[in-house]
């Protein structure tokens, strides 16, 4: 059975366009800072329109349906490249990429007015096509977290990419005189792949960008938006973890509790935008200090805890003092600081977490109590 390549061709441009319009959505309601929206949603549409002059091929000048829509064609795929370039936080390149395809429009325009070969013209077209999806899926394999989305849009772009080379290959075959609407196998079997593989594309970018959302919202909903420090309720939760692990295996495991001390009296006297910069400055001073598996919560205000996995009370003890020497040192800009600090170490009657807490507690009153600026112990 023949295929109407002209209806195929139409309708994956017509799909194109409404994935476009799914992907500027996207880009009108999902936050700012999830970039390269914009690029992706202006690629399907920009395919569109190339897919419009080719299925006007015979009706319209070969200049329009040949070399403006391949022109047209290749940009839109340059342009998820941009995007995914945005989206992974990297500088654009869009000299190499435009550089190319305006390279070879003279190429197409010869081959389509002068010396007309409808194989020349697949020879460039694919070979430049296959280039520009192959980075693309090397550069979302090697900047894509490791989840379905990604992988999946990997793996559409290689199988395009392969099936691109497998054209290219097939043109320089001794097969008769053919054109963009031949219905030979090897023509139907480019175009349909072709429509597709680039609407599967677009799925794939649409998946990716619902994952950085979802990772964004479950980021914002156990961190806090000004220290980026666990919120309380994830601090408690991560705590009654590593304690019924603590129990399990008979290990360790410290609770430090951080109060600045006089914090009042710097929103007070410089007000509260610059008690936000000090609690800022708090947090980026202690996160060096802790190792990967420790946790670091903003418990209320000015007040922080620190969770210490498999770490004894004189581990513990040490990791505070480093802790008070660095955040007594001066910082540019800032009101000088100190910190006061309470320790305890899970007990084996301990079964809540409120327990450990309620004695970092203490030890942090207490410290307060001989002074501040210093280290106490319950």
């Amino acid at each position: 059975m023949e295929l109407d390549l002209r209806s195929i061709i139409l309708m994956g441009g017509i799909i194109s366009l409404l994935l476009s319009v799914v992907l500027l959505s996207l880009r009108l309601s999902y936050p700012k800072f999830i970039r390269g929206l914009g690029w992706w949603a202006a690629a399907p549409a920009i395919t569109f329109v190339a897919a419009l002059l080719f299925a006007a091929r015979g009706q319209i000048p070969d200049l329009v349906s040949v070399v403006a829509a391949n022109g047209l064609l290749l940009t839109g795929v340059a342009m998820f490249y941009f995007g995914a370039r945005h989206f992974f936080g990297l500088a654009p390149a869009y000299r190499s990429r435009m550089g190319l395809i305006l390279a070879i429009l003279p190429a197409l325009t010869w081959y389509t007015l002068v010396e007309p070969s409808f194989t020349a013209r697949v020879l460039i077209v694919s070979l430049l096509w296959a280039y520009i999806l192959m980075t693309l899926a090397v550069l979302i394999w090697r900047h894509g977290s490791e989840v379905f989305s990604t992988r999946f849009t990997a793996v559409v772009l290689l199988i395009h990419t392969i099936t691109l080379v497998l054209r290219f290959l097939s043109a320089w075959l001794p097969l008769p005189d053919e054109h963009l609407l031949d219905p030979t196998r090897v023509q139907t079997l480019y175009v349909v792949m072709n429509a597709l593989l680039t609407v599967a594309l677009s799925i794939g970018l649409i998946l990716m960008a619902s994952d950085r959302l979802r990772v964004l919202l479950e980021h914002s909903a156990s961190h806090d938006s000004l220290t980026n420090a666990l919120v309380r309720r994830t601090l408690i939760a991560t705590c009654e973890q590593e304690l019924e692990r603590s129990h399990r295996h008979g290990r360790s495991m410290a609770l430090l509790m951080l109060d600045i001390d006089h914090f009042k009296a710097i929103n007070d006297t410089h007000g509260h935008q610059m008690g936000d910069r000090v609690l800022v400055d708090f947090v980026s001073r202690l996160t060096p200090l802790l190792r990967r598996l420790d946790q670091l919560g903003r418990f209320g205000g000015e007040e922080f805890v620190v969770l210490l996995p498999e770490t004894t009370q004189e581990q513990a003890l040490l990791v505070a003092e480093r802790i008070r020497a660095v955040v007594a040192q001066p910082a540019q800009g800032l009101p000088p600081i100190t910190v006061s600090i309470g320790v305890t170490t899970n007990r084996p009657d301990d079964d809540k977490v409120d327990v450990l807490l309620a004695r970092a507690d203490g030890a942090l009153y207490k410290a307060k109590a001989e002074g501040r600026n210093r280290i106490a112990v319950i």
